[in-house]
């Protein structure tokens, strides 16, 4: 159950529904997860909305790459949404269920590429330090580039927000999936 309300087409004002369908007729396709929390202001879930898709869809990294970023992200923030959502879309751009189980564990996957592997240690560090560490720059600067690292850094910085709206605010999974691990705050002391 959320914490909060969630507003619903019905019972939305006019500018939270304009916003709700500019967000559902665009590559979203739906809106689940933090944008429902967002729509309580309009512009941010509008705003909100327009970076995501940017990050999502529109930056040098591929979808592999954006979404083994992301999952690191998700499970690194112990956002259970975050990670069931993408976990999903990280089987549709073709990871395995092997890597998907290493990030489960937060693990480095064994047998990814040099440039799936930079991206992999640059989100969990990113996590763990809120940085990057000389070497793994170096690396990552040599195998993605100024824009593309610049990107991945957007990236985690925005699914660390959207795991915190997600967890903040108790966002549930859909109905009869079970999370793949607790919420931060219904952890048990020591777990």
């Amino acid at each position: 159950m959320p914490r909060i309300t969630l507003p619903h087409p019905d019972t939305m004002t006019p500018e939270q529904r304009r916003v709700h369908d500019s967000i559902v007729s665009g590559p979203r396709g739906r809106i689940q997860g933090p944008l429902r929390a967002a729509l309580h202001n309009p512009e941010l879930a509008e705003r909100w909305s327009a970076l995501g898709e940017l990050l999502r869809y529109r930056t040098l990294l591929s979808r592999r790459q954006a979404e083994l970023a992301i999952l690191v992200t998700g499970r690194a923030s112990q956002s259970p949404f975050e990670w069931y959502a993408h976990r999903l879309e990280a089987e549709k751009a073709g990871i395995d269920a092997p890597t998907i189980d290493a990030l489960l564990a937060l693990e480095v996957p064994e047998g990814l590429d040099d440039t799936d592997t930079v991206i992999v240690q640059v989100a969990y560090e990113l996590k763990r330090t809120h940085s990057i560490s000389d070497a793994t720059y170096a690396r990552a600067l040599e195998l993605l580039g100024e824009r593309m690292l610049v990107e991945l850094t957007a990236l985690v910085g925005y699914y660390t927000m959207v795991a915190m709206t997600l967890n903040a605010h108790e966002i549930p999974l859909p109905e009869g999936v079970t999370p793949a691990f607790p919420l931060p705050q219904h952890q048990q002391d020591g777990a």
